[in-house]
């Protein structure tokens, strides 16, 4: 089994993580885009056309199935993308965890990019999945870019930023951007109110995960003892994980079970 997933940078290393856990025997091939990022201020053409060319990168390597490990591009290149691909090569797309997050009542608050918060499409998945439920739209300035770089004191000084902006009440966040999976807990430790219930925080990583396996009629095997190896693509072109991946906790499991090569 192979496994193929995409994005400008290390965001899709929550998904990849996720991936593993499920499937350690997996073939992995990370197609990344350090030529062309950020995504996120490009133009949708522009962005289409790099997520396009990331997405042949890895599909090359013909693998099972391709995770886009990214929300942004989700959003404006998964119908592109799936056009080029299937049926030969399922895509599946990353799209913030509204739905589940509302099922628990809220008041949630939506973690996203700037340019994603406040944007029709996430406006159009609140309308749909969180009719009736309090939901707080919290921009979250420099974030992603801090977490692409693992910079200790810009990823703080956005984490308590964006903390700030989320009202006291809310029990339920949602992590609406790739990247801030990979700081989930230090998110936690800034919203959660003293004497309040746990907080509750939604990603996407392991329904994407699981999502990817029913496509291509698999299920999970996480006591696989084989590892599958793992190719790293940087434009197209072979190399290893950016060294900010290993800051965190799934770069350095994908580094400890498999060098990346």
């Amino acid at each position: 089994m192979k496994i193929a997933l995409m994005d400008s940078g290390i965001g899709l290393l929550a998904a990849t993580a996720a991936v593993r856990r499920l499937r350690p025997d997996a073939d992995l091939v990370l197609s990344l885009d350090p030529d062309g990022m950020p995504w996120g201020p490009r133009t949708p053409e522009d962005l289409t056309a790099r997520a396009v060319a990331v997405a042949q990168a890895a599909a090359a390597h013909r693998p099972d199935a391709l995770i886009i490990g990214c929300n942004t591009a989700t959003v404006h290149a998964l119908p592109t993308l799936r056009d080029h691909l299937e049926p030969d090569i399922p895509v599946i797309g990353t799209v913030p965890a509204i739905k589940p997050a509302a099922a628990g009542g809220g008041p949630v608050a939506i973690w996203a990019t700037p340019a994603t918060t406040g944007s029709p499409y996430q406006r159009g998945l609140i309308d749909d999945f969180a009719d009736g439920v309090t939901v707080t739209e919290v921009p979250c300035w420099g974030l992603a870019e801090a977490v692409e770089h693992a910079d200790e004191r810009a990823i703080d000084a956005a984490v308590a930023a964006a903390a700030a902006l989320t009202p006291d009440e809310v029990t339920t966040v949602v992590l609406g951007c790739t990247h801030y999976e990979l700081v989930a807990e230090r998110i936690r430790a800034a919203v959660q109110g003293a004497g309040r219930p746990p907080l509750v925080l939604h990603g996407s990583a392991g329904a994407v995960a699981a999502q990817a396996l029913r496509r291509i009629g698999s299920r999970p095997e996480p006591g696989a003892r084989t590892l599958g190896t793992v190719t790293v693509l940087l434009s197209g072109r072979e190399g290893v994980l950016p060294a900010p991946a290993l800051a965190y906790g799934e770069g350095r499991l994908l580094q400890e079970a498999s060098p990346a090569r």
